[in-house]
Protein backbone atom coordinates (compact mmCIF):
# COMPACT_ATOMS: atom_id res chain seq x y z
CA UNK A 1 0.00 0.00 0.00
CA UNK A 2 2.81 2.42 0.82
CA UNK A 3 4.32 1.87 -2.62
CA UNK A 4 1.07 3.14 -4.12
CA UNK A 5 1.59 6.61 -2.64
CA UNK A 6 2.62 8.83 -5.55
CA UNK A 7 2.52 12.12 -3.65
CA UNK A 8 6.01 13.59 -3.65
CA UNK A 9 7.27 11.20 -6.34
CA UNK A 10 8.42 12.64 -9.67
CA UNK A 11 8.27 10.82 -13.01
CA UNK A 12 10.96 12.24 -15.34
CA UNK A 13 9.90 12.86 -18.92
CA UNK A 14 10.24 15.50 -21.63
CA UNK A 15 6.61 16.37 -22.15
CA UNK A 16 4.69 19.60 -22.56
CA UNK A 17 3.17 19.20 -19.10
CA UNK A 18 6.58 18.73 -17.50
CA UNK A 19 7.82 21.95 -19.10
CA UNK A 20 4.89 24.04 -17.93
CA UNK A 21 5.46 26.65 -15.27
CA UNK A 22 4.63 25.15 -11.84
CA UNK A 23 2.43 28.13 -11.06
CA UNK A 24 0.17 27.49 -14.04
CA UNK A 25 0.01 23.80 -13.08
CA UNK A 26 -0.99 24.68 -9.53
CA UNK A 27 -3.66 27.08 -10.77
CA UNK A 28 -4.85 24.46 -13.25
CA UNK A 29 -5.19 21.88 -10.45
CA UNK A 30 -7.15 24.36 -8.35
CA UNK A 31 -9.39 25.04 -11.36
CA UNK A 32 -9.99 21.30 -11.90
CA UNK A 33 -10.83 20.79 -8.22
CA UNK A 34 -13.31 23.67 -8.35
CA UNK A 35 -14.83 22.34 -11.58
CA UNK A 36 -15.23 18.84 -10.12
CA UNK A 37 -17.20 20.23 -7.19
CA UNK A 38 -19.12 22.74 -9.29
CA UNK A 39 -20.19 20.09 -11.82
CA UNK A 40 -23.74 19.01 -10.99
CA UNK A 41 -24.42 16.53 -13.81
CA UNK A 42 -22.64 13.85 -15.78
CA UNK A 43 -22.16 16.09 -18.82
CA UNK A 44 -20.03 18.51 -16.79
CA UNK A 45 -18.24 15.61 -15.10
CA UNK A 46 -17.43 14.08 -18.50
CA UNK A 47 -15.90 17.39 -19.58
CA UNK A 48 -13.71 17.36 -16.46
CA UNK A 49 -12.67 13.80 -17.33
CA UNK A 50 -11.64 14.96 -20.80
CA UNK A 51 -9.38 17.60 -19.22
CA UNK A 52 -7.72 15.11 -16.85
CA UNK A 53 -7.18 12.33 -19.40
CA UNK A 54 -5.84 14.83 -21.92
CA UNK A 55 -3.33 16.03 -19.33
CA UNK A 56 -2.28 12.42 -18.61
CA UNK A 57 -1.74 11.71 -22.31
CA UNK A 58 0.17 14.96 -22.82
CA UNK A 59 2.37 14.29 -19.74
CA UNK A 60 3.63 10.94 -21.13
CA UNK A 61 3.24 9.46 -17.65
CA UNK A 62 2.19 5.76 -17.73
CA UNK A 63 -1.47 5.41 -16.92
CA UNK A 64 -0.73 2.71 -14.34
CA UNK A 65 1.46 5.16 -12.42
CA UNK A 66 -1.51 7.51 -12.12
CA UNK A 67 -3.85 4.68 -11.15
CA UNK A 68 -1.50 3.69 -8.32
CA UNK A 69 -2.53 6.83 -6.47
CA UNK A 70 -6.18 5.75 -6.66
CA UNK A 71 -5.36 2.37 -5.07
CA UNK A 72 -4.34 4.20 -1.91
CA UNK A 73 -7.91 5.47 -1.37
CA UNK A 74 -9.81 2.32 -2.40
CA UNK A 75 -11.07 1.85 1.17
CA UNK A 76 -12.40 5.43 1.27
CA UNK A 77 -14.15 4.96 -2.08
CA UNK A 78 -15.79 1.69 -0.97
CA UNK A 79 -16.84 3.11 2.40
CA UNK A 80 -18.31 6.22 0.74
CA UNK A 81 -20.14 4.11 -1.84
CA UNK A 82 -21.71 1.87 0.83
CA UNK A 83 -22.94 4.82 2.89
CA UNK A 84 -24.50 6.60 -0.09
CA UNK A 85 -26.10 3.52 -1.66
CA UNK A 86 -27.73 2.37 1.58
CA UNK A 87 -28.78 5.70 3.08
CA UNK A 88 -29.44 8.08 0.16
CA UNK A 89 -33.16 8.77 -0.14
CA UNK A 90 -35.03 8.75 -3.44
CA UNK A 91 -38.34 8.13 -5.17
CA UNK A 92 -37.50 4.94 -7.14
CA UNK A 93 -36.91 2.37 -4.36
CA UNK A 94 -35.33 -0.99 -5.23
CA UNK A 95 -34.88 -2.32 -1.68
CA UNK A 96 -35.97 -1.09 1.75
CA UNK A 97 -35.30 -2.54 5.17
CA UNK A 98 -35.39 -0.34 8.27
CA UNK A 99 -33.12 2.66 7.74
CA UNK A 100 -31.49 1.05 4.68
CA UNK A 101 -32.83 2.30 1.36
CA UNK A 102 -31.44 1.34 -2.05
CA UNK A 103 -32.84 3.71 -4.65
CA UNK A 104 -32.13 4.63 -8.25
CA UNK A 105 -31.24 8.15 -7.17
CA UNK A 106 -28.86 6.80 -4.54
CA UNK A 107 -27.04 4.59 -7.04
CA UNK A 108 -26.71 7.47 -9.52
CA UNK A 109 -25.48 9.84 -6.83
CA UNK A 110 -22.96 7.23 -5.60
CA UNK A 111 -21.55 6.71 -9.10
CA UNK A 112 -21.27 10.47 -9.53
CA UNK A 113 -19.52 10.93 -6.18
CA UNK A 114 -17.07 8.06 -6.78
CA UNK A 115 -16.19 9.47 -10.21
CA UNK A 116 -15.64 12.89 -8.65
CA UNK A 117 -13.23 11.53 -6.02
CA UNK A 118 -11.53 9.31 -8.60
CA UNK A 119 -10.84 12.24 -10.94
CA UNK A 120 -9.77 14.45 -8.03
CA UNK A 121 -7.02 12.02 -6.97
CA UNK A 122 -5.91 11.47 -10.56
CA UNK A 123 -5.58 15.20 -11.21
CA UNK A 124 -3.53 15.67 -8.04
CA UNK A 125 -1.22 12.79 -8.94
CA UNK A 126 -0.60 14.26 -12.40
CA UNK A 127 0.66 17.44 -10.74
CA UNK A 128 3.08 15.66 -8.39
CA UNK A 129 4.27 13.20 -11.04
CA UNK A 130 5.14 15.98 -13.49
CA UNK A 131 6.55 18.55 -11.07
CA UNK A 132 9.60 18.21 -8.85
CA UNK A 133 9.10 19.05 -5.14
CA UNK A 134 11.47 22.03 -5.48
CA UNK A 135 9.59 23.45 -8.47
CA UNK A 136 6.28 22.83 -6.72
CA UNK A 137 7.29 24.75 -3.60
CA UNK A 138 8.81 27.54 -5.72
CA UNK A 139 5.48 27.87 -7.48
CA UNK A 140 3.57 27.96 -4.18
CA UNK A 141 5.99 30.56 -2.81
CA UNK A 142 5.53 32.70 -5.92
CA UNK A 143 1.73 32.48 -5.76
CA UNK A 144 1.74 33.39 -2.06
CA UNK A 145 4.14 36.32 -2.60
CA UNK A 146 1.42 38.97 -2.00
CA UNK A 147 1.10 37.71 1.60
CA UNK A 148 4.52 39.19 2.37
CA UNK A 149 2.77 42.56 2.52
CA UNK A 150 1.15 41.46 5.79
CA UNK A 151 4.46 40.04 7.14
CA UNK A 152 3.50 36.42 6.41
CA UNK A 153 6.62 34.16 6.30
CA UNK A 154 6.05 32.83 2.78
CA UNK A 155 9.63 31.65 2.31
CA UNK A 156 9.61 29.71 5.58
CA UNK A 157 6.34 28.03 4.60
CA UNK A 158 7.75 27.13 1.19
CA UNK A 159 10.89 25.70 2.81
CA UNK A 160 8.84 23.55 5.18
CA UNK A 161 6.72 22.25 2.31
CA UNK A 162 9.79 21.54 0.20
CA UNK A 163 11.42 19.51 2.97
CA UNK A 164 8.16 17.66 3.71
CA UNK A 165 7.64 16.73 0.05
CA UNK A 166 11.27 15.74 -0.35
CA UNK A 167 11.18 13.29 2.55
CA UNK A 168 7.86 11.56 1.74
CA UNK A 169 9.53 8.93 -0.52
CA UNK A 170 12.38 8.58 2.00
CA UNK A 171 9.99 7.88 4.88
CA UNK A 172 8.05 5.40 2.73
CA UNK A 173 11.28 3.50 1.99
CA UNK A 174 12.22 3.64 5.67
CA UNK A 175 8.80 2.24 6.64
CA UNK A 176 9.15 -0.62 4.16
CA UNK A 177 12.59 -1.48 5.58
CA UNK A 178 11.26 -1.48 9.13
CA UNK A 179 8.34 -3.72 8.13
CA UNK A 180 10.71 -6.15 6.40
CA UNK A 181 13.00 -6.20 9.44
CA UNK A 182 10.07 -6.84 11.80
CA UNK A 183 8.76 -9.64 9.58
CA UNK A 184 12.23 -11.22 9.58
CA UNK A 185 11.99 -11.29 13.38
CA UNK A 186 8.63 -13.08 13.27
CA UNK A 187 6.22 -10.16 13.44
CA UNK A 188 2.77 -10.76 11.94
CA UNK A 189 0.92 -7.76 10.46
CA UNK A 190 -1.75 -9.56 8.42
CA UNK A 191 -3.51 -12.03 10.72
CA UNK A 192 -5.74 -11.46 13.75
CA UNK A 193 -8.60 -9.05 14.38
CA UNK A 194 -8.51 -5.30 13.89
CA UNK A 195 -7.20 -4.64 17.41
CA UNK A 196 -4.28 -7.04 17.00
CA UNK A 197 -3.37 -5.42 13.69
CA UNK A 198 -3.42 -1.97 15.27
CA UNK A 199 -1.21 -3.22 18.11
CA UNK A 200 1.19 -4.69 15.55
CA UNK A 201 1.74 -1.21 14.08
CA UNK A 202 3.43 0.03 17.28
CA UNK A 203 6.76 -1.74 16.54
CA UNK A 204 6.74 0.12 13.22
CA UNK A 205 5.78 3.58 14.45
CA UNK A 206 8.36 3.85 17.23
CA UNK A 207 11.45 3.15 15.04
CA UNK A 208 9.95 5.32 12.28
CA UNK A 209 9.49 8.29 14.63
CA UNK A 210 13.02 7.87 15.99
CA UNK A 211 14.39 7.75 12.45
CA UNK A 212 12.37 10.82 11.41
CA UNK A 213 13.59 12.88 14.39
CA UNK A 214 17.17 11.79 13.73
CA UNK A 215 16.91 12.84 10.09
CA UNK A 216 15.40 16.19 11.10
CA UNK A 217 18.23 16.79 13.57
CA UNK A 218 20.86 15.91 10.97
CA UNK A 219 19.18 18.17 8.41
CA UNK A 220 19.13 21.07 10.87
CA UNK A 221 22.85 20.59 11.63
CA UNK A 222 23.62 20.48 7.89
CA UNK A 223 21.73 23.73 7.28
CA UNK A 224 23.52 25.41 10.18
CA UNK A 225 26.90 24.19 8.92
CA UNK A 226 26.16 25.79 5.55
CA UNK A 227 25.12 29.07 7.24
CA UNK A 228 21.58 28.91 5.93
CA UNK A 229 19.51 31.96 6.91
CA UNK A 230 16.05 33.18 6.02
CA UNK A 231 17.06 36.37 4.23
CA UNK A 232 14.99 38.57 1.92
CA UNK A 233 18.01 38.87 -0.38
CA UNK A 234 18.13 35.16 -1.16
CA UNK A 235 18.24 34.35 -4.87
CA UNK A 236 17.15 31.25 -6.77
CA UNK A 237 19.11 29.07 -9.15
CA UNK A 238 16.10 28.76 -11.48
CA UNK A 239 13.73 31.66 -11.95
CA UNK A 240 10.13 30.98 -12.91
CA UNK A 241 9.01 32.51 -16.19
CA UNK A 242 5.70 32.37 -18.03
CA UNK A 243 5.96 31.24 -21.65
CA UNK A 244 3.66 30.90 -24.63
CA UNK A 245 2.74 27.33 -23.66
CA UNK A 246 1.69 28.57 -20.21
CA UNK A 247 -0.50 31.26 -21.76
CA UNK A 248 -2.00 28.70 -24.13
CA UNK A 249 -2.75 26.38 -21.19
CA UNK A 250 -4.42 29.25 -19.36
CA UNK A 251 -6.80 29.90 -22.26
CA UNK A 252 -7.55 26.17 -22.62
CA UNK A 253 -8.59 25.92 -18.98
CA UNK A 254 -10.61 29.12 -19.28
CA UNK A 255 -12.51 27.52 -22.17
CA UNK A 256 -13.12 24.34 -20.17
CA UNK A 257 -14.35 26.37 -17.19
CA UNK A 258 -16.80 28.16 -19.47
CA UNK A 259 -17.89 24.78 -20.88
CA UNK A 260 -18.62 23.30 -17.46
CA UNK A 261 -20.58 26.39 -16.43
CA UNK A 262 -22.62 26.25 -19.65
CA UNK A 263 -23.33 22.54 -19.16
CA UNK A 264 -24.53 23.27 -15.63
CA UNK A 265 -26.87 25.99 -16.85
CA UNK A 266 -28.15 24.62 -20.16
CA UNK A 267 -27.91 20.85 -19.60
CA UNK A 268 -31.69 20.51 -19.26
CA UNK A 269 -32.25 22.27 -22.57
CA UNK A 270 -29.83 19.91 -24.38
CA UNK A 271 -31.56 16.64 -23.49
CA UNK A 272 -34.36 16.96 -20.90
CA UNK A 273 -35.38 13.26 -20.89
CA UNK A 274 -31.88 11.97 -20.09
CA UNK A 275 -31.23 14.84 -17.70
CA UNK A 276 -34.10 13.78 -15.44
CA UNK A 277 -32.36 10.46 -14.80
CA UNK A 278 -28.72 11.54 -14.52
CA UNK A 279 -29.05 14.73 -12.52
CA UNK A 280 -27.50 14.42 -9.09
CA UNK A 281 -28.96 17.42 -7.28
Amino acid sequence: MLNDVTFGQFYPAKSVVHRLDPRIKLLSLIAIIVLLFVANNFYSLALCAVIIFSAIIASQVPFKSVLRSVKAIIFILIFTAILNIFFHRGEHVFFEYGVIHITLEGIIFTVFLICRLFFLVMASSVLTLTTTPVALTDGIESLLKPLTLIKFPVHVLALIMSIALRFIPTLIDETNRIISAQKARGADFESGNIFKRIAAIVPILIPLLISAFRRADELGDAMDARCYTDSKKRTKYKKLKFGLRDLFTFFIFAAFIAGVVLFNIYCYDICPQIYEYIKVY
